[in-house]
This record gives C-alpha cells, sequence and structure tokens, in this order.
C-alpha cells in the first residue's frame, strides 16, 4: 500500500514538473518578445516626445538668430536705445509666447527688454559663446524657481565683428504643461541629471544619481526603487506614487541638440500580465490533457478489467453453447430419424389408403373384367362359326368387337396399376383432365350401379397443373368414394365437377348427400361419420387428401351447399416454361 502510494506521489510531483517546466518557457518567451515589442513601442514613444520638445525650443533659437539681424537690435548695441525698440522686444516675445527676449553688449549688460530685465544677472553663463561668435543655449533658474531655457545669438557688424549678442528665453514650465496626462511617462534630464521637463509633474528637479542607476527626490525623499535586467531590458520596480508605473522598462535618448536626455518609463505590467495568462493557459492545456491522459488510463484499466470478466464470460458461455449445440445436434439427428420414420409411415399409410379404396371397388372392377371377358368369349366363338359358314365380315365384325373389348379392359388394368403404385416425384406437370378422367373411369362401375347422375364438361385441351399424377388420382378417387357414400341413402343422388381458372385451377366436386356435421374437423385424422367397419374406412382418407394438396402448393376446403356437401380442391397452374 504505501509503495502505491509512494508511487502515484512520484508520478504527481513528474507531472507537475512536466507542466511546470513548459509554463515557465512559455512565461519566459513571452516576457522577453513583450519586452522586445514594448521597448520598440518605448523608442518609438520617447522619439516623438523628443521631437516634440526639440521641435518646440528650435522655434526660439531660430527666433534669436533671425532677431539678431535686425537693424533696431544692431542700433540699440549702438547706444541709441529708444521706446520703440523696447516696444519691438515685446511684440516679438508676445507673438512668440517667449518668457524675454533681451539684448546685451559685450560687457553682458542688458541694453533692452521685453521684460524687466530680472534675467540679466544669469544671463552671462549663457551668452558667452553668443559674444565669440557662436550660438549659445543654455537652461536654468530665471524667475524665483522657474525652469527657463535660452538661446543667445551673436550680433555682428557689417565689419563681421561681435557687437553683443540677442538672447530669447522660454519658460520650460509652459512647454510640458500641454504633456501632462500623456502616457508613458517621459522625462528630460540635463547635464547634471536633474529633471528639467516632464509629462508627470512630480517628477520635476529629480536628480539621476552619479551612480547606480536611480532617481531620487529633489526634497531628499528616498522612494521604493530597485532596478533588475531581463536580458537586455532595465526594468525599474517604483513606489512612487499612483500616476507612475510599479514596474517600469526604462529606455533612454541623448539629445545634444539642446543638450538633454530624454527617458521614457513603459509599463510592464501588460507584459507580465499576457505572459502570465500565457503560461496560465499553457497549464490549463497541460492539465486537461493530463487529466484526460489520466481519465484515459482509468478507462484503459476498467475496460481491462471489464474486458477480462468479459472474457471469462464468454469461454463460460461458449462452453455453455458447445454443450447445447452438442445436444441440439442430437436432438435433431433423432428428429430427422423420426421424420423420416414418419415419411416412410405417412407413404405406408398412404398406400394402405389406396389398397382399401381399392378393395371397395374390387367388385365393380371385377364386373368390370368380367363382362368384357364374357363378352371375348362370345365373340370368339361366333367369328369361328362365321368363319366355317364363309362368312368372313361377320367374323372379322367380332373381331373388331374383340379388340375394343380387350383395349377396355387394358384401360381398366392401367388406371389400377397406376393408382395402386407407390409415387415418389410429385412437383410434375400433368393433365388435370386426364387425371379426373381416370379417377371417374375408376369409380364408374359404384355410380352406374347407384343410378348417380353425372353433370361433368371435361376441358377440351389439356388444363397442366402442379402435382403428381398417381397422388392427385387418389385425391380426387378418395373425394369420388367419398360422395358416393354420402349419397348411398340419398334421393335423388347426383355429381357435379366443374372446374373454374381464375389464375389457380380450382376443382369442385359437389352432392346431394346428407352434407357435412363438423366441416372444421373433416380433414382431422381419424375423424369419420361413416359406420365403424373395415369396409367403411378408418378416417384417413380426407386427411391424406389434405396433406397430398398441400404438398404440392395447392388448397382443399370443405362446405355444405343446400342440396348436400361440396370439396374444392385449388392446384397451381404449370406452363411448359416453369415445369422443374
Amino acid at each position: 500500500m504505501r509503495f502505491r502510494i509512494g508511487k502515484r506521489a512520484l508520478r504527481t510531483v513528474v507531472f507537475i514538473a512536466c507542466i511546470a517546466g513548459p509554463s515557465f518557457a512559455v512565461w519566459h518567451f513571452s516576457t522577453q518578445q513583450g519586452l522586445a515589442q514594448l521597448s520598440a513601442r518605448g523608442s518609438a514613444d520617447l522619439a516623438l516626445a523628443s521631437d516634440r520638445l526639440v521641435a518646440q525650443l528650435q522655434r526660439y533659437r531660430d527666433l534669436a538668430v533671425v532677431m539678431a539681424d535686425h537693424p533696431q537690435v544692431t542700433r540699440v548695441l549702438a547706444g541709441a536705445v529708444q521706446p520703440e525698440d523696447t516696444t519691438l522686444l515685446q511684440g516679438v516675445a508676445d507673438r512668440a509666447s517667449a518668457l524675454d527676449v533681451m539684448v546685451i553688449d559685450r560687457m553682458g549688460r542688458v541694453l533692452a527688454s521685453a521684460g524687466d530685465g530680472a534675467g540679466s544677472a544669469n544671463a552671462g553663463r549663457f551668452v558667452r559663446r553668443a559674444l565669440n561668435g557662436a550660438l549659445g543655449r543654455g537652461y536654468g533658474p530665471d524667475r524665483g524657481d522657474g525652469r527657463s531655457y535660452f538661446y543667445a545669438a551673436p550680433v555682428f557688424s557689417p565689419q563681421g565683428q561681435v557687437l553683443g549678442a540677442l538672447v530669447v528665453s522660454t519658460d520650460l514650465s509652459s512647454v510640458d504643461y500641454a504633456w501632462r496626462g500623456d502616457t508613458p511617462p517621459v522625462f528630460f534630464t540635463d547635464a547634471r541629471g536633474q529633471v528639467q521637463v516632464s509629462n508627470r509633474s512630480e517628477l520635476i528637479f529629480w536628480q539621476h544619481p552619479e551612480a547606480p542607476p536611480e532617481l531620487r527626490s529633489g526634497k531628499g525623499e528616498m522612494p521604493t526603487f530597485a532596478v533588475s535586467y531581463t536580458g537586455p531590458h532595465e526594468i525599474w520596480r517604483l513606489g512612487w506614487g499612483p500616476y507612475l508605473p510599479r514596474e517600469a522598462l526604462h529606455l533612454t535618448q541623448d539629445l545634444p541638440v539642446i543638450g538633454m536626455t530624454g527617458e521614457v518609463l513603459m509599463d510592464v505590467g501588460p507584459v507580465r500580465r499576457l505572459a502570465t495568462a500565457q503560461a496560465a493557459a499553457v497549464a490549463a492545456l497541460f492539465l486537461a490533457f493530463g487529466a484526460l491522459l489520466v481519465l484515459a488510463t482509468v478507462r484503459r484499466r476498467t475496460l481491462a478489467r471489464a474486458n477480462a470478466q468479459l472474457e471469462t464470460r464468454v469461454r463460460t458461455r461458449t462452453q455453455a453453447l458447445r454443450d447445447t449445440n452438442d445436444e441440439l445436434r442430437r436432438e435433431a439427428a433423432e428428429r430427422e430419424q423420426a421424420q423420416l420414420a414418419l415419411a416412410r409411415a405417412q407413404d405406408d399409410l398412404v398406400q394402405a389408403s389406396k389398397m382399401s379404396a381399392l378393395g371397395q371397388l374390387s367388385a365393380g372392377i371385377s364386373h368390370e373384367l368380367n363382362q368384357p371377358l364374357m363378352a371375348v368369349q362370345s365373340f370368339a366363338e361366333n367369328g369361328v362359326q362365321f368363319i366355317a359358314r364363309g362368312q368372313p365380315d361377320r367374323a372379322a365384325e367380332n373381331l373388331t368387337r374383340i379388340s375394343d373389348m380387350t383395349g377396355r379392359m387394358g384401360r381398366i388394368i392401367k388406371n389400377l396399376r397406376a393408382f395402386s403404385k407407390q409415387e415418389t416425384v410429385q412437383q410434375v406437370r400433368v393433365d388435370l383432365g386426364a387425371v379426373l378422367a381416370s379417377a371417374l373411369e375408376l369409380t364408374q362401375t359404384r355410380r352406374d350401379a347407384m343410378g348417380v347422375t353425372l353433370n361433368y364438361a371435361p376441358p377440351q385441351t389439356p388444363l397442366w397443373v402442379r402435382g403428381g399424377e398417381v397422388r392427385l388420382g387418389q385425391v380426387f378417387v378418395n373425394l369420388l368414394t367419398n360422395a358416393l357414400d354420402a349419397m348411398e341413402h340419398a334421393q335423388p343422388r347426383g355429381l357435379g365437377i366443374t372446374i373454374t381458372q381464375n389464375g389457380p385451377v380450382t376443382v369442385a366436386i359437389c352432392d346431394t348427400g346428407h352434407g357435412i356435421k363438423a366441416a372444421d374437423q373433416v380433414f382431422d385424422p381419424f375423424y369419420s361419420t361413416k359406420e365403424v367397419g373395415a369396409a367403411k374406412g378408418v378416417g384417413l382418407g380426407l386427411s391424406i387428401s389434405y396433406a397430398i394438396v398441400q404438398s404440392v402448393g395447392g388448397e382443399i376446403r370443405a362446405e355444405n351447399t343446400p342440396q348436400g356437401a361440396c370439396f374444392s380442391v385449388t392446384l397451381q397452374p404449370m406452363t411448359q416454361e416453369n415445369t422443374p
């Protein structure tokens, strides 16, 4: 049990490690990609802000250069300051939104100013380059604690000598005022590392220390700060208030044109969140895959156990089925033997029924054969006498009659032989008219003796049906014999035979006897309405006839009519084409 628990814990640890590895790799890769994109976007934002600041300051430089060539500026430097000169400088300062426009001589004195000249004390250190014949620039406090940026352009005489300088100053507060609230945080530091321009007012006058990379408040406060490196990227962790990111990508750009360094802080939070989300998605995917794998493993084990149980049951069931099949084979063999015995018994019973019918017909058949024999004897004796008398014509006539009598006896014997033989082929093509003629000839003697009137129109052409000649003959002999038995005590005695063709061929044999007491039982074995006795039958004739008709695909029915009983035998027609 402990081994199983330890193995399961080991699998869990390995699975967690397999999830943690790819998740960390995705997080790291996503972070690097995000920081690279963030760096590109930050560089673009910083370049845009730098260009914006440079463009705003460059117009004051252009203003200083243009005004340095103005004739009134040259006249002021010549010592002739007029009120309209001050008005000119004030108008230029107002139109350019400059803080001040001043004309300074080579001694650093302010000769004319658009303002009150308060900045003259600090102007000297920014105009040295201009007084030396070059364009000067600088920044620093101008009024109180304000932030100013200066451009000083040299003023040349017609002979090329520097007469003085024209200084244009602007308030940097007015520059970054329009930027405040823009994202991301951007600030510009001077050569001393002090923030001069920023879109976050709380960063103004913050100071860069010499080392390490950091930004400190000018008021001596020590805000939360930490720096780290992710690849080539410098990440600052800040605690500088709600308007600055808690974690930012720090980028810088030198601006030698204005003597400042541009810096931007790009919020790393979205990159971290996106990387974390992607890593979480990968972890969730692996967890889902692991869960599916676990479920599949559990299901496979369950299916394996179920399959083992099923195979055991199948083996047990197969053995039981094998035993059952062996038993069924034995029973089938026994039933086949029983069916063969039953078939032999049925054949014997049919033959016995035919012999019984022949026994009933034997008296009439003997009479039919005795009469022709006596006539043959009489005609033969007469023929001898006619020959002795020399009357060959009369002798020939007697011989002809003898031939007719022998033909009649041959037909009777042929019908008897055909009726009594054992038939094996049932599905053949037979002529229904010939079968009925044979059956009528076998029962003719009894009909004549009983005075039965026959109403029958035999077909003029062969009427082919499916069956066996002997067995169908037995059916019709049985039906005719039953009809004669039914009319034995009836008057008048009439027998009607009709043939109808409406698809199947139907033969109806109707008598004028006493009818059928139970039409639904007349085809049951051993059912008979005749008197008990060897000469009257045992009730198997109609049952045998029913089986014979069913075996050839036909149907036999019995019903009562107002005159007596009627038996209908329906047989399937058969042409030469569909003969087996």
